[in-house]
């Protein structure tokens, strides 16, 4: 598997990671949370020939980028990947979107829709999953013990308990995300549901059926509340749906972007 040329440009006074493949109808992918660059890669090799320029990023923090100045949230994000159109002097945008990098493209699509032609969301994040009585009763249970103990001024074992609580509990990309939990945090808080709704982008929604991080019900619930959505469904793929099964996400795309004028 061959490995996407990265080079490194300043956008927004940031470091950051950059990738252009091909000639043609320009096309911007971003990855999701842990992501980088190689992530989209094998979807930007196979569009490229088919007439597209397609245009890969590093988010801040991710991949060989530096890291964002300060705790970050979505419209952060989005207004780094305006800077990039801007210093790439691209006119009107195909977006590609993978789980986080939906979110910036749902708030990209919404705000500054005449940047943009098309969307494309693979298995794209953005909808608050409502916790169950459980996750709400341990939650607040946690909280009130953490409250006490720094209450006595027992905070080493307040901070002792809520480490072990997170590595029980807490998500793969919250443990992972070091220096950019926070961001993290901030970020997965923020319902998309009001941007979503005013999208005016005809979008493609793809998604696998087996999908535990953006759970096949959102897709559906975007291809409700988007005015001009569509939802293609692969059965029995998971959250990468859109590398589990390359071949057909490539004609599908091509044929929504416009590959068949």
């Amino acid at each position: 598997m061959s490995v996407a040329p990265v080079r490194l440009d300043e956008i927004a006074g940031m470091t950051t990671g950059v990738c252009v493949v091909g000639e043609g109808r320009p096309v911007l992918a971003l990855h999701g949370w842990g992501g980088s660059i190689q992530s989209f890669w094998p979807v930007a090799e196979r569009l490229a020939p088919r007439g597209y320029q397609v245009h890969l990023l590093d988010l801040p923090g991710f991949g060989q980028s530096e890291l964002p100045p300060a705790t970050w949230g979505v419209g952060d994000y989005a207004g780094f990947v305006l800077a990039y159109l801007d210093a790439a002097q691209l006119g009107r945008t195909a977006l590609i979107g993978h789980s986080f990098g939906g979110r910036i493209s749902l708030m990209l699509a919404a705000d500054h829709s005449a940047r943009f032609s098309r969307m494309v969301l693979a298995a794209g994040a953005g909808l608050r999953t409502p916790p169950n009585l459980k996750q709400v009763m341990r939650s607040g249970f946690s909280r009130t013990v953490r409250k006490g103990l720094s209450a006595l001024h027992m905070n080493g074992l307040r901070d002792r308990l809520r480490e072990s609580y997170n590595q029980r509990y807490a998500s793969e990309d919250f443990l992972n995300a070091g220096p950019l939990r926070d961001t993290f945090i901030r970020v997965i808080e923020e319902d998309l549901t009001a941007y979503a709704e005013r999208v005016p982008l005809p979008t493609l929604l793809i998604w696998g059926d087996q999908d535990q991080e953006t759970p096949l019900w959102q897709g559906r619930r975007f291809e409700q509340i988007m005015p001009d959505a569509g939802l293609v469904v692969f059965a029995g793929a998971g959250h990468f749906a859109y590398l589990e099964r390359l071949n057909e996400t490539i004609h599908i795309v091509d044929h929504f972007l416009g590959g068949g004028e």
